[in-house]
Order: C-alpha cells, then sequence, then structure tokens
C-alpha cells in the first residue's frame, strides 16, 4: 500500500475513492503515536522529590542531635553522687622486690556505698586503723614490676577492695581510687 500525503484529508477521500481508502486513512490517522511528556513537568516531579529528600535528611538530622540521653546513662552519675569516699593517709612502704630497695608512696581513697557510712568509719580509730593494716600488709608484698604496669594496678585495687571490705566487717567497699601512686627505682 502507498503511504498517503499528510495533507489528504478523509473526508474527500471518501467521497473521491470510496469508503474503504477513507477507513485506512483514518486509521492510519489515529496510530500515531503520543506525544512524549513535557520535558517540564517531569523536571518538577525531579525537584520536588529532591526538596521532600532534604526534609526527611533534615529532620533525621535534627532528632539525632537533640535526642535526650537514655535514662540509664544519668542514673549511674547520680549513684556516684551519693556515695561515700574514705579518704586514708599516705602509704609509704618498701616492696618486695629482691633486686634492691625500692619504695611504694600512694594515697588511697576507699568508696563506700553512701557519706553516712564513710563517716561511721572515720568517726571508729578502730576501724581505720585495721583497713590500714590491712591494705599496708598487702602493699608490702609487691613488688614494683607488677605495679608500675596498668594491669598490676587494677589487680591491685582489687586486692584493695577485697580486704579493706573484710576489715571493715559489714561494709563493702565499692571501689578504690589512687589519688598519687609513685614507685621509687
Amino acid at each position: 500500500m502507498l503511504p498517503l500525503p499528510d495533507s489528504l484529508n478523509p473526508s474527500i477521500c471518501a467521497v473521491c475513492c470510496g469508503t474503504r481508502l477513507a477507513q485506512l486513512v483514518i486509521t492510519n490517522m489515529s496510530e500515531t503515536p503520543a506525544e512524549a511528556p513535557k520535558p517540564a513537568k517531569s523536571k518538577l516531579i525531579i525537584i520536588i522529590a529532591a526538596v521532600v529528600a532534604v526534609a526527611v535528611a533534615g529532620g533525621g538530622a535534627f532528632w539525632y542531635t537533640h535526642r535526650g540521653a537514655p535514662a540509664s546513662a544519668e542514673a549511674p552519675h547520680a549513684k556516684n553522687s551519693e556515695r561515700g569516699l574514705l579518704s586514708l593517709e599516705p602509704f609509704v612502704v618498701n616492696l618486695a622486690d629482691t633486686s634492691g630497695s625500692r619504695f611504694l608512696r600512694t594515697t588511697v581513697q576507699l568508696i563506700v556505698k553512701d557519706e553516712a557510712e564513710a563517716e561511721h568509719i572515720k568517726k571508729s580509730p578502730a576501724a581505720l586503723m585495721q583497713t590500714r593494716g590491712a591494705i599496708l600488709e598487702l602493699l608490702t608484698v609487691q613488688t614494683a614490676e607488677n605495679l608500675v604496669t596498668p594491669d598490676g594496678k587494677i589487680a591491685l585495687k582489687k586486692l584493695i577492695a577485697e580486704r579493706a571490705s573484710t576489715a571493715l566487717d559489714d561494709t563493702k567497699v565499692i571501689d578504690v581510687l589512687f589519688s598519687d601512686f609513685v614507685v621509687q627505682f
């Protein structure tokens, strides 16, 4: 079949050539491809999607930076302020080194359950002296090589807490703090 020129009018074809030709022309005209979407609408959709994405990202960033701290993080801090601190006089001891004369000078603080318990121990000279004696006995059997390492200090803190708790009968030592710790070589 021959292609028809675009200028041909289907109604004229029906008069001149018959209905069959008119139907063919009308069918060819209806099969023309639809117009492509306008670029302005597709750009508008992309811009709207970008604005929504930026808004969601901004909202997420705001939430992340302004969210509250978890309640469990605040509870131990409040508990630490309620605990009692028992400061002991500085210790100066000979260490158990066989290679030479080594000394340790340290100041120890014991953390107990609350301030009232710390005050009760401070008022009892016998309890203080028993605690100092237990710590002194423990310090004199240590060696300089053990005490200068971080693991050695951690182990010493645990041992002091155990010995002090035993010396203070009904008081549990929660933690041990060193305000100074000097080993002479």
